[in-house]
């Protein structure tokens, strides 16, 4: 199974680091952030990746060809500086042809990768997302049953849950994205598997952080720091 990872951003509410180096790029203890979510899936044993790069994705790939981990499989695809997030996915087409994961560049979690594929597979859709309880910043999810039915603009209590990332997928996903770079995967594409009911969520309740702004790279380094970093499953 391959992993894509949404890497080409902007990262414009984390400028002070970004206009350097790409957010996927930041380092938390010495290393990337994208080298703690491969690690993720590398000890679950998912070692194939392709990398959709874009803003200063020379960064990324001078990384790689240091040879940082010679286990992992990567392929690192230039797939445009302003392409929104379908766009990119859309464009790494060609290397996929049977279920694959799907993450962000920017976020850490301790989600078991083993049991979201399992449930993925047992519940039969076409996508599924990690469901996550919020801070009140994030949109949230309406959820029914274990189906995703709605997306909203405000956070409406302890029982809200919001998309996390860590997404599964079959290949059928390209089909939803017709709008050329412009698609935003988490607008007209997932809203339509929701209302198709072919997109579930995985709930999870455990360790799930993104790495947005810099106070947050922040929290994620005094974690490391303490060695309390719930996502260090390796």
């Amino acid at each position: 199974m391959k992993v894509i990872i949404l890497a080409g951003g902007f990262g414009t509410r984390i400028s002070e680091e970004s206009h350097l180096t790409p957010k996927p790029m930041i380092e938390i203890g010495g290393m990337p952030i994208l080298w703690h979510i491969m690690k993720i899936y590398s000890k679950y044993g998912i070692n194939d990746f392709v990398i959709c790069c874009g803003y200063k994705g020379e960064i990324i790939k001078e990384f790689f060809e240091k040879g940082n981990n010679p286990s992992w499989n990567v392929e690192l695809v230039d797939t445009g500086l302003d392409t929104m997030t379908g766009g990119r996915i859309k464009r790494i087409e060609k290397y996929v042809d049977d279920t694959f994961c799907l993450t962000y560049g920017d976020g850490l979690s301790d989600v078991n990768i083993h049991e979201l594929i399992s449930f993925h597979k047992e519940k039969k859709s076409l996508g599924t997302l990690t469901a996550i309880h919020p801070p009140e910043r994030f949109g949230v999810l309406t959820l029914s049953d274990y189906y995703v039915t709605e997306f909203n603009e405000k956070h409406t209590g302890e029982s809200s849950w919001i998309n996390g990332g860590f997404f599964v997928f079959e290949p059928d996903l390209f089909d939803y994205l017709k709008d050329g770079d412009s698609t935003i995967l988490e607008k007209k594409p997932l809203e339509t598997l929701a209302q198709q009911k072919k997109l579930t969520a995985f709930k999870h309740t455990g360790f799930w952080y993104p790495m947005d702004t810099l106070r947050d790279k922040t929290y994620l380094e005094n974690l490391w720091n303490t060695k309390n970093a719930p996502w260090k499953i390796w």
